[in-house]
Parts: structure tokens; sequence; C-alpha cells
């Protein structure tokens, strides 16, 4: 898979110092001190397009340090370097992790390497790989299956066009909530992007639409598979397909999403959708943001303005989480005015889903696998708030080498997910 100064509140706490101040002092005070309330008040307010007021302290939230999380890469490692079993993952891309209810959590990759690992380093060229699989990690973090079709085959199977090009699923977020609104029972909805067979700019394939799948508790099966959202953009670099992340709040789930502009060398335009919880695989429930108000048509949903301005630099595959009651995208920072061409990890901040989001600030330059030589390049960085402590957040991204496929062969860390975290301070 491939991509690519806010106001701080609170309350003083009550002065019970016989040196402070008078009663009738405070009681003058009153008035002041009420209209003071509901001008901060107002202030968040007015920080949140649409005027939603953020439900807890929205503060300015940037990434203070970071260092590696070796425990999940080497993990992701040691379960790919296993061949007790030939017909599961020995790598893949495009990973984004779900916590499940029972304490598991579901790992979604995109194109996925299958078959034996050589000596602990390198893949048969000719191995088997699909478009798409799931990984189940148990309660204590270690990987213990692949989910894939019968075949094997990708989990989520593909398509064809009419005239016999391949259409394929790649899984991007997921989120757990009930079947229906109000419904008890619980089921996983991952959000897909169709894409067909293309040409250059196209290697990555043709973006076509926006699905939703259901998925069982407990036992992970696919159920069906729903359409969303199909943009009619003759360009395909402007059709918006949804699903980079998805974050549960409250009632609603908000849907994050972006065009392909990448592939001409631009920044990606980013955009957010919202949809009751327990909707997610019902096209009509959906909302789009057009800058002022949520509404229900998809073409008219506005670019988030990452930044001063739509074109800063994200590209179609940024992740956001909710730390607090501050919202936090990150990105590699590619296109648009002084992107750096996928070496740079940046973050912006917001009080709300739509921005405005504040920044660029730079979080890191990822890591890559010893022995790269600077051929690979890392890519779609991830949250997984789930791995996180109450002051950090982890990310995840991934490594290929786009112009020599045989590199990944070669060496299979080179086709890894591979994580950090990172620690998060309030500016």
């Amino acid at each position: 898979m491939a991509e690519e100064a806010g106001t701080a509140t609170g309350r003083a706490p009550e002065r019970t110092d016989p040196s402070g101040p008078t009663r009738a002092a405070t009681r003058r005070r009153g008035p002041l001190a009420a209209l003071l309330a509901f001008l901060v008040l107002a202030a968040l307010v007015l920080l949140v397009p649409g005027g939603e007021p953020p439900e807890e302290d929205c503060r300015p939230l940037r990434v203070s340090d970071w260092r590696p999380e070796n425990a999940l890469t080497e993990e992701f490692a040691r379960y790919g370097d296993d061949n007790s079993r030939l017909d599961d993952w020995t790598g893949g891309d495009g990973s984004r992790s779900l916590p499940l209810p029972d304490g598991r959590t579901l790992w979604l990759s995109a194109d996925t390497f299958l078959d034996e690992v050589q000596e602990g380093r390198s893949r048969d060229p000719e191995s088997v790989w699909v478009r798409n699989a799931g990984l189940v990690m148990s309660r204590d973090g270690r990987l213990e299956r692949t989910l894939l079709g019968d075949g094997p085959r990708a989990w989520f199977p593909g398509l064809a066009t009419a005239d016999g090009r391949e259409v394929w699923r790649w899984p991007l977020a997921g989120v757990v909530e009930p079947r229906t609104p109000g419904s008890a029972e619980q089921v996983v909805r991952v959000l897909l992007w169709q894409r067909e067979a293309g040409q250059e700019p196209w290697t990555f394939g043709v973006p076509r639409a926006t699905e939703v799948a259901t998925v069982s508790l407990p036992d992970l099966r696919v159920e069906s598979i729903e359409p969303i959202l199909d943009p009619a953009d003759a360009d395909p670099a402007a059709r918006v397909l949804y699903g980079t992340a998805a974050v549960p709040e409250g009632r609603w789930t908000y849907v994050f999403g972006a065009d392909e502009r990448t592939a001409h060398g631009r920044a990606s335009t980013a955009h957010v959708a919202r949809v009751p919880a327990g909707a997610l695989a019902d096209p009509a429930a959906w909302r789009y943001w057009d800058g002022e108000r949520w509404q229900t048509s998809a073409a008219r949903s506005a670019p988030m303005a990452l930044g001063r301005t739509a074109e800063r630099g994200a590209t179609n595959t940024y992740t956001v989480a909710r730390h607090g009651g501050t919202w936090l995208l990150l990105t590699t920072d590619a296109g648009g005015p002084d992107g750096r061409g996928l070496t740079t990890v940046t973050s912006y901040w917001a009080c709300g889903p739509q921005g405005p989001w504040h920044g660029p600030h730079d979080v890191l330059v990822p890591p890559l696998p010893p022995g790269s030589d600077g051929r690979a390049l890392a890519y779609n960085p991830q949250a997984h708030p789930s791995f996180g402590d109450g002051g950090g957040l982890v990310l995840g991204y991934d490594v290929n080498v786009p112009q020599e496929v045989a590199a990944v062969h070669r060496d299979v860390a080179l086709y890894r997910p591979r994580f950090v975290r990172l620690d998060l301070s309030v500016r």
C-alpha cells in the first residue's frame, strides 16, 4: 500500500487561606470572573468551526521526544520469520490496529506476503502474496494467526473490471461499534479502499471507491461489504476516499479521508466525515464537513486547512488520534509548499476533528532498517492509541523500496512495520 496558539483553560482552586480576599471583595469580583469565564468559553467555541465546543480542555499539543518501540517491531519480525506455517504473514504494509472487546488486537494489513522466510532474512521472489489480510494478536501482545480467504486469498476478496483488469481492496481504519444504532451486539467495521490496476502515475492502483466491511465478533468472519462512496471525478487524483483514520467520539465516529494529488507531486487535501455510532455501513447516515456545517453531499466536502492552507503537506494516509481534549494529526510531509518528499513526519493539532489544524511541527525522520543504504522509504505513519500510555502515543510506519521490487525479497525487514513511541506535551 502506498501513500502516501490555542487557549489553555482551567479553574483555579477555591482559596481557603485566611489571608486571601474578603467575602465582600469576592462578591465584587463575581461578575468580572463570570465575564472572563464566558470569554474563555467563547474563544474555545471559535477555535472549532461550526460552533461545537470541545468536550474537554483543548491545549496546543506537540511531540516532545521519541524513541524506538522495539518490542512491537520485534514481535512482527518474530511472527514473520516463523516458518511453522507457510500460509501466513511474512511481511506487509498498511498496518493499522484495532483493540477488540475481549482484549485481543486486530491488525489490518494491505499487500501481504505469505510463504517461507529463508534463513530469517529473505523470501522467494515467487512467494505468494495477497492484497490484504488480518492478523490477530493475543491479550499478552503475541501475534497468533493470519486471517485470509480460502485458497489462500485476500481476506476481503477482490473483483475485476469489465475488461478484465484487477480490482482489489485495501483495508484502512477499523472500529468496533453496535451492529445497528442502539444495538447491544457489537461488530467490527473496516473501511476499505477499492482500487483498480492502472498505468503511471497509478502503479499503486487507481482510486475507485470507499466501502465498509462488517466483521463478526468474536470469530472475525467477514459478513458483508457495503459501498459508501464512488467519487465521480474524471481525474483520479481528485477523488476523495475515506478511512485513513476513524476516531469514535461520543455518539459519532469521525472518518478522515484524502484525495491523491501526491500522484502528481502535490500535497493531498484532507477531508472529514462523521457517522452515528452503529451506522458506518449505511451510506445515507454519512455527513461531510463543507467548511461550515455537516451535510449529506460528499461532493460539497471542503478540504481541511493544515497550517494556513489545505495544500501544506498531507499525504493520503495521514493518521488522527485524540489526546485529552486535543486532536492530533500526523503525516509524512509531502508535496505542497515546503513539503520534504516523505522524509519527515510532522504533526498538527486542533480543538475539533474538522480543525482548524495548527502546525506543522516536526516529529521525526523515521529510522530505517539497518543496511537499507538509503534505498528504503518510510511511509504511512499510523497512530496506535491502545498501545500508548497516559503521556505518549505509539506510532507505526511502513518501509518499502518502490524503485526496486526485488529488494523486499532479499531483505524481509524492508517490508514490515516498524514502531516508535512518542512523548506528547502541552505547549
